[in-house]
């Protein structure tokens, strides 16, 4: 059976015929309309009358971010404008006069005229012409002309840094050479946007996410994990662990893998130093105060000050950790997952290292002291981009 393409839209098989509606340029508005509404790609195609696979190759080649308009701001100075600066300047009119003439600002037809030659020389073609040909987009990527600053961007992405660590980094390790530096935003759009011929495709698969292109935040909910007694509520943590002032107060939680295998995470609130403990057996009360008292008495005693955690229940036992390991833990109020973010972000950062679909009671100990020691040396902006182990041996050594 002999499949056909016609380039008018029409699709299908010889005796056989089936009509794809080709995206009109309202069918792309209103794909962005819906997207930003949180409604998925094929919900948005049935809506259409289109194909799933037309709305996401259409979402894909943009990068996952609206196209911005090609139309000339209002903002900027017209040619009609621009003509009435020419003439005003021929007779010798002050540029303050031009401008209220104009109902612009001096400043505007001060940068306009000195731009484009001074008084002398301003020509209102050439100037129009030349204002048109820098506010054409888009331009092409800095990533794409600087072979050096690329070769570090990618050996960077590579290493799973975010592009936030690696624009953070590049800033503190070239203060003063400014070809050395791009924003993050440059970095996701040289590696979502293909056009742009900058980052390779393939490094998408560094990014925490994973994702090809940009996704709308959806909603999730959550799911209650059943009370526990004796419980001290956040509310009562000492005030140096809110503040984050002195290093030692822990924040805990369990990341699942295939099977409903499963790790502890422990990230130090000061520093946002990570330790991971295995837990091959799975993740009963008593496996998991056993296994988390063990670690938790390896760290020197002025860094074994508080444990925070959410009320799951492999916490049931934590009067008798407290006993143990003479940590006090502190349990978040329910669905309140921000409350320890310090470790919700780290095990965003673990599903890199560590996807949903790994089966997390075939790792060792070592496995994952190689795991957290990635993440302990790799930048963070919230320390002004320090590594976590440089920042927590620095608080040691200064905290009395």
């Amino acid at each position: 059976m002999q499949h056909l393409v016609l380039n008018g839209g029409a699709v299908g098989v010889v005796g056989r015929w089936c009509r794809v509606k080709r995206l009109s340029e309202e069918d792309k508005v209103e794909i962005w309309q819906r997207l930003e509404r949180g409604e998925s790609m094929r919900s948005i195609a049935q809506q259409l009358g289109s194909g799933s696979t037309a709305v996401r190759d259409y979402v894909a080649g943009c990068g996952g971010r609206r196209p911005v308009p090609d139309d000339w701001s209002p903002l900027r100075l017209s040619a009609t404008e621009r003509e009435e600066i020419s003439r005003g300047l021929a007779a010798g009119e002050s540029l303050r006069v031009i401008a209220r003439r104009l109902g612009r600002a001096p400043s505007t037809v001060s940068r306009e005229v000195n731009a484009n030659g001074g008084r002398g020389r301003y020509r209102a073609k050439i100037a129009h012409d030349a204002s048109r040909r820098r506010a054409r987009r888009p331009k092409p990527a800095k990533l794409a002309q600087c072979r050096r600053l690329r070769d570090v961007v990618e050996d960077k992405l590579a290493k799973l840094w975010s592009p936030q660590q690696i624009s953070g980094w590049l800033c503190e390790t070239y203060p003063n050479d400014l070809e050395m530096r791009v924003s993050h935003e440059t970095i996701y759009l040289s590696l979502y946007v293909q056009s742009r011929g900058a980052l390779r495709r393939e490094l998408t698969a560094a990014l925490r996410s994973g994702r090809s292109a940009r996704r709308p935040r959806r909603t999730k909910g959550g799911f209650g994990q059943g009370q526990l007694t004796n419980m001290v509520n956040i509310s009562q943590r000492p005030a140096e662990a809110n503040d984050r002032a002195v290093p030692g107060h822990w924040e805990g939680d369990l990341i699942f893998g295939k099977g409903m295998s499963c790790i502890g995470t422990l990230v130090e609130r000061h520093s946002r130093y990570v330790m991971l403990l295995p837990l091959p057996d799975g993740h009963a009360a008593h496996l998991v105060r056993d296994r988390l008292a063990e670690r938790i008495l390896t760290l020197p005693a002025g860094l074994r000050r508080s444990l925070t955690w959410d009320q799951g229940k492999e916490m049931a036992q934590h009067v008798q950790f407290t006993i143990d390991t003479g940590v006090q833990v502190y349990f978040c109020d329910p669905k309140s997952p921000w409350q320890r973010g310090s470790n919700e972000n780290t095990n965003g950062l673990l599903r890199q290292y560590l996807p949903r679909s790994t089966d997390l009671s075939a790792l060792t100990q070592d496995d994952l002291d190689a795991i957290a020691d990635s993440l302990n040396q790799r930048p963070r902006q919230t320390l002004g981009f320090k590594p976590p182990c440089q920042a927590l041996a620095e608080a040691v050594a200064t905290t009395p």
